[in-house]
């Protein structure tokens, strides 16, 4: 996949960033940012944890939480990561769908992946299409299907776009 470094918002020796270490930000990030649309109109952002794979990233959520309630009326989100340093490192922006995971066998390849990522503390069971606690709580996941994602280079500052 190529991107398309923007020259308007970019030093002038900066190159595009890769997709590799773009989807390297996105699989090594322990937290992420999401926001949301309330039915009003206003945006809801909050921190959360997820998995990035096959060129996605993942996360979860009770149906009760504000993020969940406004993905019943509005599937777009946005999803951030990054350094938080003005000089080096790489943050990231997904922009996408985020469209509900309900295959048991594909739940259960994921709550590996969160379990391999963040430990034991992370650990979920599956069945009835969500993610399940140990108290009998569950999360439902969704795959944030990408339309546009950005990444911001700061060593030089680099602005690459990819459009999907």
């Amino acid at each position: 996949m190529n991107g398309k470094i923007d020259k308007r918002f970019s030093d002038p020796e900066a190159e595009p960033t890769t997709w590799a270490d773009t989807i390297a930000a996105l699989e090594r990030a322990e937290l992420y940012w999401i926001t949301t649309v309330r039915a009003d109109g206003r945006p809801h952002v909050t921190p959360l944890i997820g998995v990035a794979a096959d060129d996605a990233v993942y996360f979860c959520t009770g149906l009760e939480e504000q993020k969940a309630r406004n993905l019943e009326h509005n599937d777009h989100v946005v999803i951030t990561t990054g350094s938080n340093t003005w000089a080096k490192g790489l943050d990231v922006v997904v922009e996408g769908r985020a469209i509900r995971i309900s295959d048991d066998d594909e739940l259960r390849g994921l709550a590996q992946a969160w379990e391999a990522k963040y430990g034991s503390e992370w650990h979920f069971d599956v069945y009835d299409e969500m993610f399940r606690h140990a108290d009998g709580g569950g999360a439902a996941v969704f795959r944030v299907e990408p339309t546009k994602v950005l990444a911001f280079a700061k060593d030089p500052h680099g602005q690459t776009t990819y459009r999907f």
